[in-house]
């Protein structure tokens, strides 16, 4: 799972980097409302958490215009203003959920795996399923049958986006922005790579799931025959 943060509060957001790292997801951090539009609008991320007050552009105003532009993705609004009217404000404006400061670590996680259920086909907490195949999202852990191999972390996000979009074509830098991040050296023969490894790990286990490649295009799950 991918997550933004926008926060103009430096070593929460920070923080808040650090806690979804050890938790095994992908964060970036943004620190004001413009630059944390930009980075909405890509459509790259499983999960928004969004200050209210910021600079430059407030959250409001933020979540205003990723709802205007057709931008689904879920958004945790994070505010120290408590009343009922800031909240219903929230919700109104297309939050999906609202969190006062201060929260605890615990529930800011267990928030973010509700929206990212709500989002995705996971059918019970912490697990995907496609065709054959069933991801552990907390123990890394890829099955099919009895059979079973444990991913590192690149193969796990890689094959968690594969299970998530199933039969659609992921472009190849769709993959390289999701996995490594805009920042990164990383390019397509770094994909081609990691391809290969799952690819190798689906036939140890006996899968009859395959990872098909799109010529001039990307990758997608196919059921072999």
């Amino acid at each position: 799972m991918r997550i933004l943060i926008v926060e103009d509060e430096i070593g929460l957001a920070d923080a808040l980097v650090q806690i979804f790292h050890k938790n095994k997801y992908i964060a970036d951090a943004c620190y004001d409302g413009e630059s944390g539009l930009d980075n909405a609008l890509s459509g790259i991320y499983d999960v928004i958490v969004l200050d209210v007050m910021l600079p430059k552009m407030n959250g409001l105003d933020v979540l205003r215009e990723l709802r205007q532009k057709q931008i689904t993705t879920p958004v945790l609004l994070l505010t120290a203003k408590d009343t009922v009217a800031d909240k219903v404000a929230g919700l109104d404006v297309g939050a999906d959920d609202y969190l006062t400061k201060p929260f605890s670590s615990d529930e800011l996680l267990a928030r973010i795996r509700s929206l990212n259920r709500r989002n995705t086909n996971v059918i019970c907490e912490n697990v995907l399923r496609w065709s054959d195949l069933t991801l552990n999202l907390s123990t890394y852990e890829l099955f099919c049958g009895s059979q079973s191999f444990k991913l590192g972390l690149k193969e796990f996000s890689m094959m968690e986006l594969f299970l998530k979009n199933g039969s659609m074509i992921l472009p190849k830098e769709t993959l390289i922005v999701k996995i490594w991040g805009y920042e990164s050296n990383a390019d397509s023969n770094n994909v081609e790579v990691y391809v290969s490894f799952l690819r190798k790990k689906l036939a140890h286990i006996h899968s009859k799931v395959g990872i098909k490649t799109v010529r001039g295009v990307g990758y997608c799950l196919e059921e072999q025959k």
